[in-house]
């Protein structure tokens, strides 16, 4: 049995019509159009500026791998001179707290020692470095300091003992103070000088 012919010039389905309830699906065969945004400009790409890095991100380096802006090292300490002044001066310094600590107690004490020469020598390098001019001055300055210290420990017990001022024992009586030191002076006496300039070498290598 035939089947029943379809009428000529059958009206096809307009384009753009919706189809199954989507305004947006194209005819067969087609892709369903992309849905408008608003914006015409809203796929073209950023302008360009005219600025290379206008699109880093906040926090990114440099180009070419580089960071933060290199920052110079600080210059080397190397001043010889004012190492040498400042080694002379510590030992002036130190040398008579050490007097003044000796005297007051009438004994020599050997970590005071130790410690006039760590002082020369740590405040020398700090300043002039590790030259070794300036830990040969911190060694020989603080020998001069014990030393020196040991005079000023010497003159308060003499002044002590004879009643006058101190002023008076050093200012007219220096000689007996340092023929005083000559026939005291035993082994202890020269370690400590020894102890000194050691600690001094110790005190510029921990400074450095």
């Amino acid at each position: 049995m035939s089947q029943p012919e379809q009428p000529p010039n059958q009206p096809q389905q307009p384009y753009g019509q919706p189809v199954d309830g989507n305004p947006y699906a194209g005819g067969p065969g087609q892709g369903a159009p992309s849905a408008p945004t608003g914006n015409p400009y809203g796929q073209q790409p950023p302008a360009p500026t005219g600025n290379p890095f206008a699109g880093q991100q906040p926090g990114q380096g440099a180009p070419f791998g580089g960071g933060a802006p290199f920052t110079p090292a600080p210059p080397a300490r190397n001043n010889v001179l004012l190492g040498v002044a400042v080694a002379l001066g510590a030992a002036i310094v130190a040398g008579i707290l050490y007097g003044v600590i000796a005297g007051s107690i009438e004994r020599e004490v050997g970590y005071a020692a130790v410690g006039v020469g760590f002082l020369v020598g740590f405040a020398a390098s700090k300043v002039g470095g590790s030259n070794p001019a300036v830990i040969a001055a911190s060694a020989v300055f603080s020998i001069g300091a014990v030393y020196v210290g040991q005079l000023i420990g010497i003159s308060m017990i003499l002044a002590d003992v004879a009643q006058i001022p101190f002023s008076e024992v050093v200012g007219d009586h220096f000689d007996a103070v340092t023929k005083a030191w000559s026939q005291e002076a035993d082994f202890m006496t020269y370690l400590f000088l020894g102890l000194g300039a050691v600690a001094a070498v110790g005190g510029a290598k921990k400074a450095d």
